[in-house]
């Protein structure tokens, strides 16, 4: 096609460029055990961050309690990432807002609950109620999994309105902050 389109064939253009989308949506394929690992990591993290806060006995390089938060990330990260690319596999695509909205938690749901249940853990490993350290993690990887399920939900019914998620200079900001957090954190104690 030479030139500028006319409206028609701009008009068409779009209109198949939506039903692509939708077709695509309604098609995309969630990774087995997707919710179950992503949950299951978010509760180590959440259980793990929360007892090495609470450590406040040991001190120095190889202090355990900081071993221990490490790993709970690294486990954390390890399972994102692996499930992400079995996404990539299986729909041949990245999403943007999958990414960030379901594994990265930045929706509302994952992100509320997250919080909440990560700071009930924190409160219960200073009063040593190790059982309820256990509770709020497990309570938390649960809500986090079902938010991301339900993002998936909402997203096949309508992709045009939550296909975008949260920019890459936004994450990375989130991220460098919560990192110095935690590290204020180790050293303040």
């Amino acid at each position: 096609m030479s030139g500028s389109p006319t409206p028609e064939e701009a008009a068409a253009a779009l209109a198949g460029a939506e039903a692509s989308r939708t077709s695509l949506a309604r098609r995309l394929v969630v990774p087995s055990f997707f919710s179950i690992s992503i949950g299951t990591a978010i509760a180590v993290q959440i259980a793990t961050t929360a007892v090495g806060v609470a450590d406040v006995g040991h001190r120095g390089v190889w202090n355990p309690a900081g071993w221990l938060m490490a790993s709970g990330l690294v486990a954390l990260a390890a399972v994102a990432t692996i499930q992400l690319i079995r996404f990539r596999r299986l729909n041949g695509l990245w999403l943007g807002g999958f990414a960030s909205r379901v594994v990265g938690g930045t929706a509302a749901a994952a992100s509320l609950s997250y919080a909440l249940t990560f700071g009930a853990a924190i409160w219960a490993a200073f009063a040593g109620a190790w059982w309820l350290v256990g509770l709020c993690s497990v309570v938390g990887g649960m809500a986090y999994a079902m938010s991301g399920r339900r993002w998936v939900r909402i997203y096949r019914g309508e992709p045009a309105a939550h296909a975008r998620g949260e920019s890459a200079a936004w994450l990375a900001a989130v991220g460098v902050l919560a990192l110095a957090g935690l590290v204020f954190l180790m050293i303040g104690r």
